[in-house]
């Protein structure tokens, strides 16, 4: 009896944690392409203009990134300013939240067909990369080795310390800017 009245509370507190999670993670997404090499020469595979998607289905939270130029990636929030190229899609809820919350790898949960691609695979490939040096920056050592398919052997301390610090100082600021906005 008290689960089913919790249950309604439970369901609002995931989406608002992965709503929260996506706004995070989009603006992160643009921080390390200004300040991580690494990731520019990843992300400079991408088309110019190039928008990727994760998003809840079927109509849930998203975030978009739009590839600029040079490596750059821009955070759009959760509207598209055109049709997305690449859609990495979450088939519930209690899905991105497992992936959202550490509790499981991404690439455990396309293996467990929680998700879904729509879009050119290598480009999702890529996006994985991106997402997973993202965590790895930003993520104590150990919740980023749940968090990834694998923690990065040639990541060491003094480099994590500085990127992670200078990714949260670019988030920071980018949410300060949208709530002057």
């Amino acid at each position: 009896m008290l689960v089913k009245r919790l249950q309604p509370m439970i369901s609002h507190a995931r989406r608002s944690y992965v709503e929260l999670m996506f706004q995070v993670m989009g603006r992160a997404l643009q921080a390390i392409s200004e300040v991580d090499e690494q990731t520019r020469n990843e992300t400079r595979a991408l088309p110019e203009g190039f928008l990727f998607e994760m998003q809840v289905m079927p109509n849930g939270p998203r975030l978009i990134v739009e590839h600029t130029g040079d490596g750059k990636l821009h955070f759009h929030g959760d509207s598209a300013p055109r049709p997305v190229d690449l859609s990495i899609q979450f088939k519930h809820m209690a899905h991105a939240f497992l992936v959202l919350s550490f509790q499981e790898k991404t690439s455990v949960a396309f293996a467990n067909d929680r998700m879904l691609v729509d879009g050119d695979v290598s480009y999702a490939v890529r996006m994985t990369r991106v997402l997973n040096r993202l965590e790895s920056f930003i993520l104590p050592k150990l919740v980023a080795q749940r968090a990834v398919k694998e923690y990065p052997a040639n990541l060491h301390l003094p480099e994590k310390l500085i990127s992670g610090a200078r990714i949260y100082l670019k988030v920071a600021t980018n949410f300060v800017e949208t709530v002057r906005a």
